[in-house]
């Protein structure tokens, strides 16, 4: 049997708007975390205010996301690839969500710090704001071409970037106990840091649902399974 040709299309057609739907909300992120952490090393609370003004933006592309995306799976029941393609659109839109709130929370931790005299400490982040970015566009670049290589080397980075925080809280800890006059300007720091290491999280669940989209593979826990063997 033939399928006409308008059903294929009217399902190409809305699969399509929830790709572009997708997409807008991970450059709205990307806009966001960028202007954030402009904010916070530029000490610009209008950058900051930029940053938090686009959540709203980004929650509701969220929640259109979502009931597009079921409403899909009801009227077309696709299958196979097309059915991943759908669940996929639907499972990354919270993980682009959380990085939006990551990019708040960091904007919201600027604005704290940009109230008092720079710290010079602010350096350490440098490293780890272009390796989370980094990571973040890299894992929407995997899931747009569908590039099963690219979404593995989001993941294999993600330990670097724990490490990254690991050290950037071990030294605003010890910078802590030894100035206490700047206790809450270290302590925002180390948030900062920590909503970093987040963003990178979600960069690496986003790769991971890129592979499962490209080649039907589930590759989460991949590593802590053969960790413990």
């Amino acid at each position: 049997m033939v399928i006409p040709k308008h059903i294929l299309g009217t399902f190409d057609e809305v699969l399509t708007s929830l790709r572009k739907d997708l997409l807008m909300m991970a450059g709205l992120a990307e806009r966001s975390l960028d202007r954030a952490l402009k904010g916070l090393l530029q000490r610009d609370d209008d950058l900051c205010a930029n940053a938090i003004a686009d959540d709203e933006e980004i929650d509701q592309l969220e929640k259109q996301i979502d009931k597009d995306g079921f409403e899909i799976l009801l009227r077309f029941q696709p299958v196979a690839s097309d059915l991943r393609r759908v669940v996929s659109a639907i499972k990354l839109s919270p993980n682009i969500e959380r990085v939006g709130d990551q990019a708040t929370n960091i904007a919201k931790r600027a604005r704290k710090l940009n109230r008092h005299p720079p710290l010079p400490e602010v350096e350490w982040i440098v490293p780890m704001q272009a390796y989370a970015m980094s990571m973040f566009k890299d894992s929407i670049n995997a899931y747009v071409r569908e590039n099963v290589e690219l979404a593995n080397s989001v993941c294999s980075r993600d330990k670097q970037l724990d490490d990254m925080n690991r050290d950037a809280n071990k030294k605003l800890t010890e910078r802590m106990m030894e100035d206490k006059d700047q206790l809450r300007g270290y302590f925002n720091l180390l948030l900062v840091s920590r909503a970093l290491e987040r963003v990178g999280d979600h960069a690496t669940n986003i790769a991971e649902d890129a592979v499962y989209t490209a080649a039907a593979e589930d590759i989460r826990h991949k590593g802590s399974l053969i960790a413990s063997t």
